[in-house]
C-alpha cells in the first residue's frame, strides 16, 4: 500500500512538471504569429525591398548636375540658367534663376558642389558660361546658400575659353580637400597642349581659388592634353579618375576613360585611343573607334567607375581589376541619354536623363531624375 501511495504521487509531481513547462514555453493558439526576428535580417529585408529603379523627379529641363542636402533634400542645375531646390519626400520645389548666364549648345549652367564643410558655411560652387565684350567664356563662382537664395559671390576661377561646345563643366572636391575643374577645348583643340591657356586641362585649386604650392605648373593646371573631360571620381585608393569625349562627326568614336596624375599630357589633338604620342599618357579605357558613349560624370561606387552615356544612351560600369578593367553596359536605350550620375546619401546611385537638350528623343516626363538600387549590378 506505502508502495502504491509514493507511485501515484510521483506520477503527480512528474505530470505538474509538464504541464509548467508547458504553460512556460509554449504560446496559446491565440496568440500565435510570425516569429519575431533581429534587427540584421530587419534591415536586409529593407534592403531587399527597395526598387532597382525609382523615378523621383520629372520634367526637369536639361538637369546638369546634383548635390545632396540630405538624404532626401538635393540641388540641381538646369542647363538654362536655373538651380532648383527639391525635396523627394514631400514633393516641395524652388527655382533660382541665375543671371548673366550664356545657354546655347553645351554651354550655360554646369556643374554644382558643396563645399566639404557646407554644414557650417553653406558655400556653394557652381561652373557656368557667360559673355564678356562678346566673347563666351566660363568661370566658377562661389556662393553662400542660405535660406533658399545665393548671395556673397566670391570668383574662384575665371577667363575659362568657353564656345557652343566643349566647355568642359565638371568639378568634385577630391580626398586633399582642393577642388579640381574640367574644362574643354571650346572648339580649339590645339588650345589643350598650351600651357597658358585655361582649356582642355584638369584644373585645381583650394577653396578660396588660391594655387596650391604643388600644381605642376605653378597655375591652375594639375593636367592637359584633355578634349572635353566631363567625369571627376577618385577610388579607394585616391586615385583620380576622369571620362572624356573623344572625336565627334562622321569619325565619332574613342571616348576615353583616364587615370589622371599630377602634371600628365593626356594628348589631344594628337593622340587619341591606340595612338600615343611619346610623353603622352594612354587612355586607361576606350570606347574603340566605331563605338561612341560620349561619356558624362563618372563615380566611383562598390568597386566600379559608373559614367552615363549621352550618346550611347546607356549608364556604363567600369570594374577596377587589377591591372585590367572590366566594362559593363546597362539599361542601353531604356533611359535615353544619360548625362549625370552621383552616389547619394543612402548608399543609391542616382541618374539623370538629357533628352531635351536638342540631341535627344524626348519621352513623356523628360528629364528626369532617377535612383538606382546599386545590389542590381552586383556580380
Amino acid at each position: 500500500m506505502k508502495k502504491l501511495i509514493i507511485f501515484i504521487l510521483l506520477l503527480f509531481i512528474v505530470g505538474a512538471g509538464a504541464w509548467g513547462y508547458q504553460q512556460l514555453f509554449s504560446v496559446p493558439e491565440e496568440a500565435e504569429g510570425p516569429p519575431l526576428v533581429t534587427n540584421e535580417p530587419v534591415k536586409e529585408k529593407i534592403n531587399n525591398t527597395i526598387p532597382p529603379v525609382t523615378i523621383i523627379a520629372e520634367n526637369l529641363t536639361i538637369p546638369w548636375d546634383i548635390a545632396f542636402l540630405s538624404n532626401d533634400e538635393l540641388l540641381i542645375t538646369e542647363r538654362i540658367g536655373n538651380l532648383v531646390f527639391l525635396n523627394t519626400k514631400t514633393g516641395e520645389t524652388d527655382v533660382i534663376n541665375i543671371p548673366g548666364i550664356k545657354s546655347g549648345g553645351e554651354g550655360g549652367l554646369l556643374g554644382l558642389v558643396l563645399h566639404p564643410e557646407f554644414e557650417t558655411n553653406k558655400y556653394l560652387y557652381l561652373y557656368f558660361t557667360h559673355s564678356s565684350t562678346n566673347t563666351t567664356l566660363n568661370r566658377v563662382s562661389r556662393f553662400v546658400y542660405q535660406n533658399g537664395k545665393l548671395v556673397d559671390e566670391k570668383i574662384i576661377i575665371d577667363d575659362i575659353p568657353g564656345a557652343i561646345f566643349h566647355d568642359g563643366g565638371r568639378m568634385a572636391f577630391g580626398p586633399d580637400g582642393l577642388l579640381y575643374v574640367t574644362t574643354g577645348d571650346a572648339t580649339t583643340p590645339e588650345s589643350a597642349q598650351d600651357l597658358t591657356s585655361l582649356s582642355g586641362k584638369i584644373l585645381r585649386v583650394h577653396d578660396d581659388g588660391s594655387i596650391p604650392e604643388d600644381n605642376p605648373f605653378g597655375d591652375e593646371i594639375y593636367s592637359y592634353g584633355h578634349r572635353n573631360p566631363q567625369g571627376l571620381t577618385w577610388d579607394d585608393a585616391n586615385n583620380l579618375w576622369s571620362t572624356e569625349h573623344g572625336r565627334s562627326g562622321v569619325r565619332s568614336g574613342l571616348d576615353e576613360l583616364n587615370k589622371i596624375v599630377r602634371g600628365g599630357n593626356y594628348g589631344w589633338p594628337e593622340s587619341e585611343g591606340d595612338t600615343v604620342l611619346p610623353g603622352t599618357t594612354p587612355p586607361a579605357l576606350h570606347s574603340g573607334p566605331n563605338v561612341t558613349w560620349a561619356p558624362a560624370s563618372a563615380t566611383y561606387l562598390n568597386g566600379s567607375i559608373f559614367f552615363g552615356g549621352l550618346r550611347g544612351e546607356a549608364l556604363y560600369e567600369a570594374i577596377i581589376l587589377p591591372g585590367s578593367i572590366e566594362l559593363k553596359e546597362h539599361f542601353k536605350g531604356e533611359f535615353g541619354r544619360i548625362r549625370t550620375t552621383v552616389a547619394g546619401p543612402d548608399g543609391m546611385l542616382y541618374i539623370t536623363t538629357s533628352n531635351r537638350d536638342g540631341r535627344g528623343s524626348v519621352r513623356p516626363g523628360d528629364d528626369k531624375i532617377i535612383r538606382l538600387n546599386p545590389s542590381q549590378f552586383s556580380n
